[in-house]
C-alpha cells in the first residue's frame, strides 16, 4: 500500500523497501524514500496524508535513538539528498540551507568567507541542520552562542498534508508578531518536515583557546567559588563545562573532576582571560591549555565520543544517553550524583554539564537491565532541584522499558492541540515526542 501510494508521487527509483527489515534503534520505515527537492518532499507527504501513512524524517541518523517507541513507520523519509546552500549573503551574515546539509558542510563553506554557524552538536560530520533544529540541539558552547533556536530566523516547512509554509524571513531584523519558527524548533519532526532553514552567522574568531582545570581532590566548595567568580567577572568564556572523573580520564588521561573552559576572541582578549583564569584558579589546580588547531582537535574528539544513531552497531544495545536540565550551579551536584549512582549500579558513566547554561549530559554503558533504576534516581535528583531528565539515546528495546520523556510540561495540553490541528491523521513522527505526541 505504501509503495503504491508513494510511487505515484515521485519516481520509482527514489523509493525502495528498507535495506534491513528492523533497526536496533527503531524509528525505521517499511520503505525508504529519498527526495531531492522540496516539491518531492511535499508530494510524499501529500500522498501519505491521503492514504493515512506514517512518515519519519531522517537526515544523518544521529538522533535516531532519541524519542519514540515506534519500531517502524510506513515511510522513512531520508533527507540526505536534500542538501546544499540555497542562498548565502556574507554581507548580511545570513545563509539559507537545505535541511539535509551536514553541520560540517556548512562550516566548511562559511569558513571561506571567515564566517561560522556557532552551533556545536555532537557528531557534526553526520548531524544535519534539519535534525539539529528539529531537536533544538546544542553542545557546551551554548554558554556563549546559545542553542539552535537562537540562530534560526526563517524556515520553510512542509506540513503533514503536503502544504508548504514559510516562517520568519531571510534577514536578521525581521520581527513582527509571533515568531512561528519557534513552533517547529525542538518539535522532533512531529509537526512537519523542514525543507529549508535560514540562519544568522558570526565571524570566525581570530583566536581560540581551551583551558583544562583539573581538581584531583574533588574540592567542590572550591570549584563552586571559582565558577561563581568567573560568572561574576567580565570574563566571556564560550564554555564552562564540568567533566566527570570517567570522562576526564577518557579525554585527558587524568583522575578527578575537571573544567573545560573555551575562549574565542581576539588574541589579546584571549590571552588576558587565560591569565585571569590561571590567577584565580583554586590552589592545587592542575592546568593545561591548548590553542587554535590543538584546541579544535580536543573538541573534535569530544563531539565524537558519545552514543548516537551513528555509533557502531555493536554498542547500540548497551548504551544510554541522558539530557538533564537544571539551574546552572546545580550541575555540580547533578554530575557528581550521576557519577556516584553509576558506581552504585555497576554502570560505566561519563558525564559533563554546563555551569553557565545548566544543560548536562550523561552517557551510560553496561547492563541495560539496570538502566531503568538508574534513570529513575537521576530523574528524581534533577526534579528535586526543579529540573528534568530525558533519554536522549537508547535502543528501541531499552526505550520501551523506560519513561523516556518523564512528566509532561505545564503547557502539554496546548502542545496536544497544536498537533491535532496541524497533523490530525498522525502522519509525521507519531508518538516520537513528549507525552506520546
Amino acid at each position: 500500500m505504501a509503495a503504491m501510494a508513494i510511487t505515484k508521487a515521485i519516481t520509482v527509483g527514489k523509493i525502495r523497501p528498507a535495506a534491513e527489515p528492523l533497526h536496533v534503534l527503531g524509528n525505521h520505515g517499511a520503505y525508504e524514500v529519498f527526495p531531492e527537492t522540496e516539491e518531492e518532499i511535499a508530494a510524499v507527504l501529500q500522498a501519505a496524508h491521503a492514504h493515512s501513512l506514517s512518515v519519519i524524517p531522517m537526515g544523518g541518523g544521529t538522533k535516531r535513538g532519541w524519542g519514540g517507541t515506534l519500531e517502524k513507520a510506513d515511510i522513512l523519509l531520508c533527507l540526505s539528498s536534500c542538501r546544499g546552500i540555497v542562498e548565502y549573503s556574507p554581507g548580511d551574515m545570513t545563509v539559507t540551507v537545505k535541511a539535509g546539509t551536514t553541520i560540517r558542510e556548512i562550516a566548511e563553506q562559511l569558513a571561506v568567507h571567515g564566517q561560522m554557524l556557532p552551533l556545536d552538536p555532537f557528531w557534526p560530520d553526520a548531524a544535519t541542520i534539519g535534525g539539529v533544529v528539529a531537536a533544538n540541539d546544542s553542545g557546551p558552547k551554548r554558554l556563549r552562542y546559545g542553542s539552535a533556536r537562537d540562530h534560526v530566523i526563517g524556515l520553510r516547512v512542509v506540513y503533514p498534508d503536503g502544504r508548504v509554509i514559510r516562517t520568519g524571513g531571510k534577514v536578521v531584523k525581521n520581527v513582527a508578531g509571533y515568531d512561528m519558527s519557534k513552533l517547529f524548533i525542538g518539535s522532533m519532526g512531529t509537526l512537519g518536515v523542514m525543507s529549508e532553514i535560514t540562519l544568522k552567522l558570526r565571524p570566525v574568531p581570530p583566536c581560540q583557546s581551551l583551558l583544562l582545570l583539573a581538581f584531583p581532590n574533588a574540592d567542590f566548595p572550591a570549584i563552586r567559588s571559582f565558577v561563581l567568580a568567573v560568572l561574576d567577572s567580565t570574563m566571556e568564556p564560550v564554555s564552562l563545562e564540568l567533566l566527570s572523573p570517567a570522562l576526564h580520564q577518557a579525554m585527558n588521561g587524568r583522575d578527578g573532576y575537571a573544567l573545560a573552559i573555551a575562549l574565542e576572541d581576539g588574541e589579546k582578549a584571549v590571552r588576558y582571560q587565560e591569565e585571569w583564569l590561571i590567577a584565580h584558579a583554586p590552589p592545587g589546580t592542575e592546568i593545561r591549555s591548548w590553542r587554535q588547531e590543538e584546541a579544535a582537535h580536543w573538541w573534535s574528539r569530544f563531539y565524537r565520543m558519545f552514543p548516537s544513531g551513528v555509533s557502531p552497531a555493536d554498542r547500540q544495545a548497551a548504551e544510554m544517553a541522558l539530557k538533564i536540565g537544571s539551574r546552572n550551579l546545580d550541575v555540580l551536584e547533578l554530575v557528581k550524583t550521576c557519577h556516584d549512582l553509576g558506581e552504585r549500579h555497576g554502570l560505566a558513566v561519563e558525564g559533563h554539564g554546563g555551569l553557565g547554561h545548566g544543560i548536562s549530559r550523561v552517557y551510560v554503558k553496561g547492563d541495560p537491565a539496570r538502566f531503568a533504576a538508574y534513570l529513575q534516581e537521576v530523574r528524581t535528583a534533577a526534579e528535586e532541584r526543579g529540573g528534568y531528565a530525558v533519554v536522549q539515546h537508547a535502543s528501541l528495546a531499552v526505550r520501551r522499558q523506560l519513561d523516556v520523556w518523564g512528566r509532561p510540561p505545564a503547557g502539554f495540553s496546548l502542545m496536544q492541540g497544536v498537533k491535532r490541528a496541524i497533523d490530525p491523521r498522525q502522519v509525521c513522527s507519531p508518538n516520537r515526542f513528549v507525552g506520546g505526541i
